[in-house]
């Protein structure tokens, strides 16, 4: 008998079909008559067996990877596409997946899409994005060491930002885990909308390596920010008081609320209070706050603040509580560094691979030259010439010709 055994996988059998799920959220099936195929089987929770056949293992997981085209995010109910190795997407070139390099030792990375939480003023309208985007651990961190060594910089620090809410990421606290051992990264931090937060979740992050949480808190009153996180009682404000308190005495704390002209400003004076009552002899809690800023694909309930406006409301509030809310690059260590090559540059035409579909309505994934890049006016798969409409910070647009 034969047993494969696996971390991120659990199998439910459900007679004539076994249910697969990948990093807890994303759901596939394999027929039972094409497992029969192989052999007799038994799945467990974490493993499935089969009676002694030649290459049963070559032969299931062939129909693993058939069978993971067809997954599904069970909390968006979008389907989904795994990009590992095997898969053939670079990972650098996309703005909604991968690794994002700004010419700076901040390194973004996205390692899925999708969020628990329908936030009014969101920048990633979740209702336009037809699918979602989940990345293998592995090659994430095999992809961040040659990233690391191409900026040849020894004080590196990655920020886990991608569009949605990183806690629904299954290997998340393996991922920061594996970072870690990266010699040049220093500092890991996230954004978090704190809502998936434990006490067990919270040290188990700590311990693997997160240095910082970016903790995203919009308002105080209960009644107030359960309206802007838009899920009803999903959303509690108190337990997320709780969470930012406990990180506040364990790890670097900022909360990071956006201002919302018209739907939060009654909520800012209490935000820098509950911030500065965070203070403690470990850690000083910082306050970023955001300006809402239109998108085209985003949520827009109100119209943005001019930038003007926006310093004078901060400069307005530090005088008034006596805390720090201007901040610059300085406040954050960052600096700049060598910047990854762009091997496309704006008006170049390029032959690439058109792969899958993208998130946005007529959005296509392309490949070529060891990047990913969204594709516009093509007819499906297959090899296109391209015409690049934006090359800044290596992610990529470009237009069939």
């Amino acid at each position: 008998m034969e047993t494969l055994s696996f971390e991120t996988l659990m199998f439910e059998d459900l007679g004539n079909e076994l249910k697969v799920t990948l990093l807890n959220i994303y759901v596939t099936k394999i027929k039972r008559v094409d497992l029969e195929k192989i052999g007799r089987y038994f799945a467990g929770l974490r493993d499935i067996s089969f009676d002694a056949s030649p290459k049963a293992s070559v032969k299931f997981y062939k129909l693993l990877a058939d069978a993971f085209n067809d997954l599904e995010n069970k909390i968006s109910k979008k389907k989904a596409i795994y990009i590992n190795r095997a898969s053939g997407i670079p990972l650098v070139g996309n703005i909604a997946f991968g690794i994002t390099d700004r010419g700076t030792n901040i390194v973004e990375i996205k390692p899925m899409t999708g969020c628990n939480i329908k936030c009014t003023y969101c920048s990633v309208n979740e209702d336009v994005r037809l699918l979602d985007f989940v990345v293998e651990k592995d090659y994430l961190v095999e992809e961040l060491v040659k990233v690391a060594l191409l900026k040849e910089c020894d004080d590196i620090e990655i920020h886990i930002g991608p569009q949605g809410e990183p806690l629904l990421y299954g290997d998340l606290v393996e991922l920061v885990r594996d970072m870690r051992k990266i010699p040049q990264i220093k500092r890991i931090s996230m954004v978090t909308n704190g809502t998936l937060l434990t006490t067990q979740m919270m040290d188990a992050l700590i311990k693997a390596g997160i240095t910082r949480f970016d903790l995203s808190i919009n308002a105080v009153t209960p009644e107030v920010a359960k309206s802007i996180a838009a899920v009803g009682d999903a959303y509690n404000i108190e337990k997320i008081r709780k969470v930012a308190l406990y990180l506040s005495d364990k790890v670097e704390l900022v909360i990071t609320p956006t201002w919302i002209p018209g739907i939060n400003d009654d909520q800012l004076d209490a935000i820098v209070e509950f911030t500065k009552s965070l203070e403690n002899a470990n850690f000083q809690p910082k306050l970023g706050i955001q300006n809402f800023l239109n998108y085209r694909f985003g949520r827009n309930p109100v119209k943005e603040a001019s930038w003007d406006t926006f310093y004078a409301k901060l400069k307005d509030l530090e005088q008034k509580h006596d805390f720090k809310l201007i901040v610059d690059a300085r406040d954050f260590k960052v600096q700049e560094t060598k910047k990854l090559p762009k091997p496309f540059k704006k008006n170049d035409i390029v032959e690439v691979d058109v792969v899958c579909k993208g998130r946005l309505p007529g959005e296509w994934i392309g490949v070529a030259k060891d990047r990913n890049l969204s594709v516009y006016q093509c007819n499906g798969l297959g090899r296109y010439r391209v015409k690049i409409t934006r090359s800044k910070h290596n992610v990529f647009t470009a237009v069939c010709v």
